[in-house]
């Protein structure tokens, strides 16, 4: 999708950021995510944060140490940290969770194979939350609409987008709505409950 920064969006690189390390970034969405009643994330890429596993989390954020040589220092363990007890509003029956990811999420392998397999695990254990809606979108369908960025809408006020250089939040209603549409199509490519559950389980078996 066009990325074109304007009144109603902010375009941040992801060096001015993480200034003070990680941790601190993930403490600064506490806010958003205090004031936020419905979350919908979309992800090509990652298990969620919300539903990632301490050990993942480290793993990924050790990778993002890599590749930002503007990190003062690695905190990656605490923000791995702050990141799981931010990730607990999840169990706010007050709050709803719809996150889609595609399959291949499930295949990319973040920490060792202990790591991964409990990441998988925890994620059977999330989907059965009565708040969250978890949908996988299978890569041996034929696909109605191509694959996105990772991106996440927050009510239907604030959709941010990661981007390689930067973190993008857009504001402006009538971009919004795009994203909106566009996650409502890739959901109706998603499979839920058993199907979900058995793309997850085929994953877990090919670690073994």
């Amino acid at each position: 999708m066009p990325q074109s920064p304007s009144s109603d969006s902010t375009y941040t690189e992801w060096r001015h950021q993480v200034r003070d390390g990680l941790a601190p970034l993930q403490n600064s969405l506490a806010p958003l995510f205090e004031e936020t009643r419905l979350f919908r994330i979309y992800s090509s890429t990652l298990v969620p944060g919300l539903l990632q596993t301490e050990g993942y989390a480290a793993a990924v954020l050790r990778a993002v140490v890599g590749e930002l040589p503007e990190l003062p220092f690695d905190d990656s363990a605490a923000a791995a940290r702050a990141r799981v007890e931010r990730s607990l509003i999840v169990h706010d029956p007050e709050r709803r969770f719809v996150l889609l990811i595609e399959e291949a999420v499930l295949y990319h392998q973040l920490g060792d194979t202990e790591v991964m397999a409990a990441q998988l695990d925890y994620l059977l254990t999330g989907e059965a939350l009565p708040s969250v809606s978890l949908g996988v979108i299978p890569t041996a369908h034929e696909r109605a609409h191509l694959p996105q960025e990772t991106f996440h809408v927050y009510d239907d006020d604030l959709v941010s987008v990661e981007l390689v250089p930067a973190k993008v939040n857009i504001t402006q209603p009538s971009e919004i709505a795009l994203y909106l549409r566009a996650f409502e199509q890739l959901r109706s490519m998603a499979v839920y409950g058993a199907e979900a559950r058995a793309l997850i389980r085929k994953a877990i078996e090919g670690l073994r």
